[in-house]
């Protein structure tokens, strides 16, 4: 009977906010215009012991204020432009990358987050290559050796245990998305686009051998931008950062989680829910669909696809902040 309260629960939920009003499906769009090489290895992300995770020199990593939440897992982003190109900052927005432009983002979990030093499990590594103007996505899976991964465009589940940060053991499966539930969160108009990067969730101070400096600056330094002023745009807030308000927290949270699929050109235009960060509140309809959104987060049902535990400290800051929404 909980089972089944649950799934009404859900349906209501998805009915609420429009989910299904139409069936969720990539065009021929989606489709890549290159062909990805079968090992990782092939691109020289990795120098010396490739689980090292210790990148070329021509892969320069970056971070975002808030990043995505994908089951606790730890995450490394790198990027890696074409020779004599840079990026160019124009708004808060995505800069316009370069043809051959590659995106890398790896996933892995420490054995014991209290102790870091004990290793650590890499699960997958998603790249994403702009090619003719257009981005193509790929994921790999790592061995069980930890010194290489294979294309794969299936999915897989993956079971994983480890401590976390106040020493509790954890143990979950973890989903590998196949190519086409990649497709549904990196899309914009039935096209694949990249999500995290936008220059407002750079924006921020970062530790880079032993010195904070402000990101965008670093990323200048290592070529990656063109002169960039950091002064001249916003900034998302770290939702984990009290010295922000709760609604800067909650709705950087919702933009950074949610907003890939509920914005203008996304899977979940159709609901009517907006909610990237720039959206005014009136305008996103939050208030309006405030019972919906916490319910389908409370039943995992939000984000659509890319987890499969629910965060309880994210949902637990988006409730703080819709109950104080009339």
């Amino acid at each position: 009977m909980v089972k089944i309260s649950i799934a009404v629960s859900i349906i209501i939920a998805l009915i609420s906010l429009g989910y299904l009003a139409s069936c969720y499906k990539m065009t021929s769009g989606s489709e890549d215009n290159i062909k990805f090489k079968p090992r990782l290895a092939d691109y020289g992300i990795y120098t010396g012991v490739p689980g090292s995770l210790a990148h070329s020199e021509s892969y320069k990593r970056y971070e975002l204020s808030t990043p995505l939440f994908s089951d606790y897992a730890e995450k490394q982003r790198l990027i890696r432009l074409p020779v004599g190109s840079s990026l160019t900052a124009v708004t808060d927005e995505l800069p316009k990358f370069p043809d051959n432009t590659i995106i890398v983002k790896t996933f892995f979990y420490y054995n014991n987050k209290t102790d870091t030093s004990k290793g650590k499990k890499i699960i997958e590594t998603r790249l994403l290559i702009k090619s003719n103007d257009k981005w193509n996505a790929a994921t790999y899976i790592w061995n069980h050796q930890q010194t290489d991964a294979n294309l794969i465009s299936a999915g897989a589940d993956v079971p994983l245990n480890w401590i976390d940060e106040s020493g509790n053991p954890r143990v979950i499966t973890y989903h590998i998305p196949n190519k086409t539930e990649c497709g549904m969160c990196h899309r914009n108009r039935d096209e694949i686009t990249v999500i995290g990067p936008k220059i407002r969730n750079l924006n921020f101070d970062v530790v880079r051998n032993g010195i904070m400096k402000n990101q965008l600056e670093y990323l200048q330094n290592v070529g990656i931008f063109t002169t960039v002023d950091p002064a001249s745009f916003s900034r998302l807030p770290d939702w984990k950062n009290t010295s922000f308000s709760l609604e800067q927290r909650a709705r950087a949270y919702l933009d950074v989680n949610c907003g890939h699929c509920h914005n203008n050109g996304g899977l979940a235009s159709h609901t009517s829910l907006v909610l990237t960060y720039q959206t005014s509140l009136t305008d996103s309809r939050i208030a309006d669909k405030k019972k919906a959104i916490e319910e389908l987060m409370s039943n995992g049902a939000m984000p659509f696809i890319g987890t499969t535990v629910v965060d309880k400290e994210g949902l637990q800051l988006v409730k703080s902040y819709l109950q104080t929404l009339r």
